[in-house]
């Protein structure tokens, strides 16, 4: 994700954000990393001229932002980007982007419209240096606050705010957002699993950490044999709630478990109902549910990191040197 400031000549790129969440949940609800940790020198020089082209060609005056999807094997020979869609706005990632780089994002737009260009103000186009930092923006849901509201993930925005944390590495700003949000998991917290035919192979290592990490387990039937399989001890329990107890649904509320990764596979009615007991019983207790592989790995990563974090103000971390 890309937010731009055009003035009809110039265009600069505060910065270039990068999803932890693959495309399919809504930007709102997926967690964005400043600056991107996975990308190419390729991909990075694309998304700037993509950028670049489209806000000038539509003749941008102010904010604009785009959504950029990422499919490396569709062209083995470039940098496989493509756009989702652009904006010619604001976003909710200007506050964060703005924060984190230090440039006024918004004072230069409104400054644009009212007839002043970039290099009046003393910036030039293209892309902002990258800070020596790491931050991390993470939804907040109010969930417990809506009866009967599903917490699975989708293209439905579900978030009722956002969070940031900031580090100067990716594992700890992930876990200064992660406590912020309300979805940290600390050594030994018991997990309860249950996981889609589908993501049980991106599943393995996670397993295995939170094992390694001194997790209880528990999982529904099915991922209770993978992870027997991968000789880890595990308690099945099962999901069908009237199939006696203990359910999924105790184990939650009795305060056995205290999170919850649970993915859904295809769009299968009586699988979302089963999975939806599961999410709805986490979410009234209060406790990290996780419906997206990609969070969850993000969360266990943090949770597996040695050593306390560091704690220093936002300008300390912004204003040390480029990279």
């Amino acid at each position: 994700e890309v937010d731009a400031i055009c003035d009809g000549e110039r265009v600069l790129i505060p910065g270039i954000m990068e999803h932890i969440e693959r495309a399919g949940v809504h930007s709102g609800d997926s967690m964005a990393v400043y600056p991107p940790q996975n990308l190419t020198d390729a991909q990075r020089a694309a998304l700037v001229e993509y950028t670049t082209k489209m806000a000038l060609g539509l003749g941008v005056r102010g904010l604009m932002n785009v959504q950029f999807v990422i499919a490396p094997d569709s062209d083995p020979t470039g940098p496989g980007v493509f756009v989702i869609e652009v904006n010619p706005r604001s976003s909710r990632t200007v506050p964060f982007l703005s924060k984190v780089t230090g440039v006024p994002m918004v004072t230069l737009s409104v400054n644009i419209m009212l007839g002043k260009t970039l290099a009046e103000q003393g910036y030039e186009g293209g892309l902002w240096p990258e800070r020596n930092l790491v931050a991390v923006k993470a939804p907040v849901f109010s969930m417990q606050k809506l009866a009967d509201v599903d917490t699975f993930l989708g293209p439905e925005m579900k978030s009722t705010g956002e969070v940031m944390g900031v580090d100067r590495t990716f594992e700890p700003a992930v876990r200064k957002a992660m406590i912020a949000s309300g979805l940290e998991v600390k050594p030994g917290t018991g997990f309860l699993l249950s996981i889609s035919n589908q993501t049980k192979s991106q599943a393995t290592p996670l397993i295995r950490l939170l094992h390694e990490t001194g997790c209880p387990l528990f999982a529904t039937e099915g991922t209770a044999a993978l992870i027997e399989q991968l000789g880890i001890p595990v308690h099945m329990v099962t999901k069908r709630l009237s199939e006696g107890h203990p359910n999924v649904v105790d184990v939650i509320r009795d305060g056995t478990v205290g999170a919850v990764i649970n993915t859904i596979e295809g769009g299968r009615a009586e699988v979302r109902r089963d999975g939806f007991h599961i999410r709805r019983a986490a979410t009234e207790m209060r406790i990290p549910c996780f419906t997206s592989m990609d969070t969850a790995a993000a969360a266990i990563n943090a949770l597996a990191q040695t050593g306390d974090y560091e704690v220093a103000p936002l300008l300390e971390y912004r204003d040390g040197a480029s990279v």
